[in-house]
């Protein structure tokens, strides 16, 4: 993979979740016809129930279908989160900074340890200080977290 542009970090805020914003990237980038095909496979939530798209929905309360109408038909991201909440699932501050606390940390000393470490190898990413899953996305799109260290303005 490789930077791909209007593909934001998956640190990246939008309200009082991460990775959200760069899913909607993802469906607004698949739509133009921008969308790598190797993100296409994990697009969506019918895919890997373990893919951050498909929590992200999961956790949300809405479909993934349905998030893809209201992002394309040219809302803010912050005009779909607010519909998200009042579609889905209600969550308070905490149970948003637990869930982006969760992603955020996705790989590090947990059961996707090991596909981190697989992903490293197979980028030729070895030497660089990846822990989680969101430092491994960075690093393959040409982002440097260790420099920026995203997780420390959350």
């Amino acid at each position: 993979m490789s930077h791909v542009p209007g593909l934001r970090s998956p640190y990246a805020k939008v309200g009082r979740l991460v990775y959200f914003g760069r899913m909607l990237d993802k469906i607004r980038l698949h739509a133009a016809g921008k969308l790598p095909p190797e993100y296409v496979a994990n697009l969506g939530d019918q895919g890997a129930p373990t893919m951050f798209d498909a929590r992200c929905c999961r956790f949300l309360g809405v479909s993934f279908a349905d998030l893809t109408k209201q992002t394309l038909a040219g809302s803010t991201d912050e005009e779909i989160l607010t519909w998200a909440h009042a579609h889905g699932t209600a969550h308070t501050d905490e149970e948003c900074e637990i869930w982006s606390m969760f992603l955020c940390k996705r790989g590090w000393r947990d059961i996707a340890s090991a596909v981190v470490k697989q992903r490293i190898e197979q980028f030729g990413l070895a030497g660089k200080p990846i822990l989680t899953m969101f430092d491994f996305i960075d690093y393959d799109e040409g982002r440097d977290p260790g420099a920026d260290r995203p997780w420390e303005k959350l």
